[in-house]
């Protein structure tokens, strides 16, 4: 996925469909599943608010265009006018365009944010029961490998022992969930996801994905457990 920073106020995405189904979606239900299309927008945007610091309050004007190998989205921020007459898009600093909505068009849209705030917690504290972890116990981070050689190199050259692991299998490649506590500070955690990503990659696939569509190969302390069973090559 490409993302492109328009100005302070607009992104535009470029998702190709390939891209779509790797994050475990079908090109088709996008279109007619809106659940599908939310949860797929929601992780888009969750992206761009790591890349770009995009933030994600307020309403959002959304432009969709369908192309041959994918589909090319404009996002911008918006909001609605004190009166909740009008939904005024930004243009520029010292511009922007006002759009007439309806009483009941600017209580769906304020009604919107409350679903989309909901959702999002729903489904973080699902993935979060899901992997065996409490909401706010912790952070986790998924990094991805081609060869199995690499982590059983990370098992034995990287040990924390409040780390714990969970190793999964997806189309062809190993993923490990590396969960943190909270307890860990954060230069600490920065340092050990440095040293995690020496061996292996970022990447974009999401814990739900894996859970979903993967395979689990270790469930817990992955990491050790790989390095008990798989000695160093010589």
């Amino acid at each position: 996925m490409k993302i492109e920073r328009i100005n302070e106020y607009t992104l535009k995405f470029y998702i190709s469909y390939l891209d779509i189904e790797d994050r475990g979606f079908d090109r088709e239900e996008i279109w007619y599943n809106r659940d599908r299309s939310e949860e797929l927008f929601w992780q888009m945007m969750e992206e761009a608010h790591r890349k770009e610091s995009f933030t994600l309050e307020g309403p959002l004007w959304i432009q969709v265009q369908a192309l041959e190998k994918g589909m090319e989205i404009i996002v911008t921020k918006a909001q609605l006018s004190q009166d909740g007459t009008n939904l005024q898009l930004p243009v520029s600093k010292d511009r922007r365009i006002d759009i007439p909505v309806s009483e009941e068009a600017g209580k769906y849209i304020s009604r919107e944010k409350e679903n989309q705030k909901r959702q999002k917690n729903e489904e973080k504290n699902e993935t979060n029961r899901m992997s065996g972890m409490e909401d706010g116990d912790g952070i986790s981070f998924i990094i991805e490998f081609e060869d199995i050689e690499d982590l059983i190199a990370l098992s034995h050259a990287f040990r924390n022992e409040s780390m714990d692991t969970t190793l999964y299998a997806y189309k062809g490649k190993y993923y490990l969930n590396a969960w943190f506590p909270d307890e860990l500070s954060d230069d600490r955690q920065d340092d050990d996801l440095s040293r995690l990503l020496e061996y292996g990659l970022d990447t974009d696939v999401t814990a739900y994905v894996l859970q979903e569509y993967g395979k689990e190969l270790i469930h817990e302390r992955a990491l050790e457990t790989i390095s008990r069973h798989f000695p160093m090559n010589p």
